[in-house]
């Protein structure tokens, strides 16, 4: 345990101050980019780094990218030197990423010529190549789903290597979508990089490295006590997913929590080995989402750092589907395979924690690409993550009609996605009755129904199709997904994760679950 102290009111006053950097970033990239995905939807995040790369502040953005972000900045410091002004940029799984449509930047922030503090930022890019628009499709290994970027440098000493860009630009469906975002996270970190020299300047950089350390200490003391409120024992759980996208064999992910006094250690490692189709999660990922879970058991006042993960110990084995090793295929284990840890992970909880745990939530993102030629002939990528039910509390019905867990993104306003696509929203309501039955319900999934207006192509990569979120303490689960292309009036049910080709007039319908009830109904 660290030994910075600051006392409460300066640690208070320091806490908002880093969380503001972040925050800020996170307003210019989003309102300079141009996607929908991260203008709209705000799938990104924003971070504040010390000199050494550890978490200082987060912004409150994608819980999935918690705990990957930091070791992307991790393999930045391994394999480049940053200098004044450079920015490197990365998406590789394999390096601390999470899939490859997500691009990280890096940029460190210098002081006196020294480096002291890092800013870095992540966004869901629309489309970084592959077999298919989106570059969320099924595929077999990571060399089908994309450009894959290792930590190289975009910008040196604020140029931009024009080499470097031209590179990204040659292999995406939507190049000038994505120079346009990419100029945004550029900007994102000009402008984190700006607060920090603000502060240093109205503080110090001493009192401010000082102020960074103290915050993770003080997180770090709040995750152990909160850790000792956990009675000391042995819990454990397990949850499947429907299954590949390959093959039609469930994937199993099973857990083991130890709790001794102020520590706990997290074993996933007896979860399935790899598989073919896309499900697979690196390390990060599963660590993100183990961060998660036990970040929901801290007051909400308590600041996201790298404090988080001192006391808490994971466990995996490499080469299974929470711990994936290259070439393995992983751009549904950020978005599906996370919702998955969270729910055995929430469940093996709820027998030492039953006040607390919840109910499971939709536990997929329903991630729905599509993509084509526009009646111009211009190539279009969308790509929208559609909310579901969250599961019922001890004391609470779940909400409807909401991004639950691993995501914390908005939707696509309808006005906006047929302003950039050749798409028609034809439905967009609650899914009644979705969520389970109980003494608390569980929230309701939703409809959406997207009517082509060109010949395109759709990927969809969910779960929850053939087993509905499980319920807790005797709750009723939700219903399963009802995915379904409608052509000719005539609706056909497809799998969880299928690319299907959409012609003018076929309409493809997403029916999310909703979420697990919490106990029996009275009587």
């Amino acid at each position: 345990m660290g030994t910075t102290k600051l006392d409460a009111v300066r640690l208070e006053v320091f806490k908002h101050l880093f969380a503001a950097v972040a925050e800020e970033m996170g307003v210019v990239l989003g309102r300079s980019s141009f996607s929908p995905n991260i203008k709209e939807r705000r799938d990104f995040s924003c971070g504040v780094f010390d000199g050494a790369g550890r978490l200082a502040a987060q912004a409150a953005h994608i819980p999935v990218h918690l705990g990957s972000m930091p070791l992307s900045v991790a393999a930045v410091l391994t394999d480049l030197d940053l200098g004044p002004g450079d920015v490197a940029v990365l998406n590789d799984p394999f390096r601390g990423g999470t899939h490859l449509p997500d691009i990280t930047m890096v940029q460190a922030v210098f002081i006196d010529g020294r480096r002291r503090f890092h800013v870095a930022n992540r966004a869901h890019h629309a489309d970084v190549g592959g077999v298919r628009p989106g570059s969320m499709s099924l595929t077999g290994s990571i060399f089908e789903e994309g450009l894959r970027i290792p930590p190289v440098l975009l910008a040196r000493a604020g140029e931009v290597s024009p080499g470097v860009l031209d590179l990204i630009l040659a292999n995406v469906r939507t190049p000038d979508e994505r120079r346009g975002d990419l100029d945004a996270q550029r900007a994102s970190l000009l402008s984190g990089e700006r607060r920090l020299l603000a502060l240093v300047q109205k503080y110090g950089e001493v009192p401010l490295e000082d102020a960074a350390s103290a915050l993770m200490d003080y997180t770090e003391r709040m995750v152990r006590s909160m850790i000792r409120g956990i009675p000391d024992g042995e819990y454990r759980a397990a949850d499947v997913m429907d299954d590949d996208g390959i093959s039609e064999h469930p994937v199993d992910l099973r857990v083991s929590v130890r709790v001794r006094g102020d520590r706990v250690a997290v074993d996933f490692s007896e979860s399935a080995d790899q598989v073919e189709g896309g499900v697979n999660a690196n390390r990060a990922v599963t660590l993100s989402g183990v961060l998660y879970v036990f970040r929901t058991l801290l007051p909400a006042e308590v600041p996201a750092n790298g404090g988080l993960l001192r006391p808490i110990e994971l466990i995996t084995r490499p080469g299974t589907v929470v711990d994936a090793v290259f070439p393995a295929a992983v751009a549904g284990g950020n978005v599906e395979t996370s919702q998955r840890v969270v729910d055995v992970l929430l469940r093996s909880l709820g027998a030492a924690l039953p006040d607390l745990i919840p109910a499971s939530s939709a536990g997929t993102m329903s991630n729905l690409s599509i993509g084509g030629l526009d009646l111009r002939g211009r190539p279009f990528c969308y790509y929208e993550t559609i909310a579901g039910g969250a599961g019922a509390g001890p004391r609470r019905d779940g909400c409807s009609g909401i991004q639950t867990h691993m995501t914390n993104t908005l939707n696509t306003p309808v006005e906006a996605l047929e302003h950039v696509c050749p798409l028609t929203v034809t439905a967009y309501r609650l899914r009644n009755r979705s969520g389970g039955r109980g003494a608390r319900h569980g929230g309701d999934g939703v409809i959406r129904e997207i009517r082509a207006e060109v010949p395109c192509r759709a990927s969809l990569l969910s779960d929850r199709v053939k087993n509905g979120p499980p319920g807790l303490a005797g709750g009723a689960p939700g219903r399963p997904a009802a995915p379904a292309v409608i052509r000719n009036g005539k609706r056909r049910r497809i799998a969880s994760k299928v690319d299907v080709d959409l012609s003018p007039g076929d309409r493809i319908r997403i029916e999310t679950p909703g979420g697990g009830a919490h106990s029996p109904p009275p009587g």
